[in-house]
């Protein structure tokens, strides 16, 4: 099992220096977030200074672009690292898509649907296999002059990857897409019994098996090997809980444990801007459902036992090692991470 790593873009020139750094370290994967900055650019950035690497977007958001537009950069990216990017892309909220981008959000779930069948269709397109002609509610693309086609490439197309929480876009997973991106938010159980469920109720609908989709799962880690340093990673843990958490949205994850009224007291508490109110929410049994606690040497074994029954395909990626990285010694300690989770198989 590989390890991942998720990052933020920073000038194209740091971006370049963390994935050659990444790639040094032993991580499988590093998949760029759209932030204030590009991951496309990022991912540009990774392509032309890394030989092993896998690179993906981790997420981008769909909306805003065009799926054509969305498509070309992704066909790019795969030809120019020999089939090594992966796309993946995720809604956002209504009220960045609508307010921050001025773009069209809703349906989600049917207008995302519609987004990766498009990319896919022009994808065939770009390939020669077929004409472009897609025909949807959201999209319709039926034009592609062969000058504005960047035309066929000597790997596949790049996989897609949608990010889900909820059942009806994990469902869209098994139905159009080649893997989830979890949310950093979760716990295996909830991935395995409420989203495993939908992505099969999907796949049943496509014909396919959950051997033709991979999970990417983003873990939030509390470790070290001192009481100081267990404590801080831990309430730095509770305080990411503490905040996905009150996103009411995602209040199942909470539920699936038994924690009912516990996003609504969290959105409450956000709202009048307590967050020690909310951070005192997060107990350590709540804690312990969606975050791995480890010394450093357990670390690794703790991840493969955690994860390696979840799914046929399963993608462990680090949501807090980039926040560690700036530490020459932490880095050090991830790369031994990476190669113990790869020899464990």
């Amino acid at each position: 099992m590989e390890l991942d790593i998720i990052a933020h873009p920073g000038s194209l020139q740091a971006s370049q220096a963390h994935a050659q750094e990444v790639e040094a370290a032993g991580f499988g994967s590093v998949w760029w977030t759209d932030s204030g900055r590009s991951a496309y650019l990022a991912a540009t950035a990774s392509a032309l200074a890394t030989d092993r690497l896998q690179i993906g977007t981790g997420i981008a958001v769909a909306f805003p672009r065009s799926p054509m537009v969305t498509a070309g950069i992704a066909w790019e990216l795969a030809a120019s690292t020999g089939g090594r990017f992966v796309l993946g892309l995720g809604s956002q909220v209504k009220a960045h898509i609508e307010r921050r981008y001025s773009s069209e959000f809703a349906p989600p779930g049917p207008r995302m649907k519609e987004y990766v069948e498009s990319v896919k269709a022009i994808f065939r397109a770009f390939s020669g296999v077929e004409k472009l002609s897609y025909e949807g509610e959201f999209y319709h693309f039926s034009l592609l002059p062969s000058t504005w086609s960047p035309g066929p490439i000597e790997v596949e197309a790049p996989p897609v990857y949608i990010s889900a929480v909820l059942p009806y876009m994990s469902r869209l997973v098994g139905e159009v897409a080649d893997g989830i991106h979890v949310h950093p938010f979760h716990s295996p159980e909830y991935v395995k019994d409420v989203q495993g469920k939908a992505i099969a109720k999907g796949l049943a609908r496509s014909g396919r098996t959950l051997d033709d989709i991979t999970f990417s799962c983003p873990i939030m880690t509390a470790v070290g090997d001192t009481d100081e340093e267990l404590s801080r990673t831990r309430e730095h843990s509770r305080m990411m809980i503490a905040f996905y958490g009150s996103t009411r949205t995602y209040s199942p994850v909470f539920e699936h444990h038994g924690h009912h009224g516990l996003s609504d007291e969290l959105h409450g508490l956000q709202k009048r801007g307590d967050i020690p109110g909310m951070q005192a929410l997060i107990t350590d049994d709540v804690l312990e459902h969606y975050t791995v606690t480890s010394n450093w040497n357990d670390l690794a074994g703790k991840l493969v036992d955690r994860y390696r029954d979840l799914a046929p395909n399963v993608r462990v990626t680090s949501y807090t090692a980039a926040d560690q990285w700036s530490n020459p010694a932490w880095r050090e300690k991830w790369s031994q991470v990476t190669a113990t989770m790869r020899a464990a198989g």
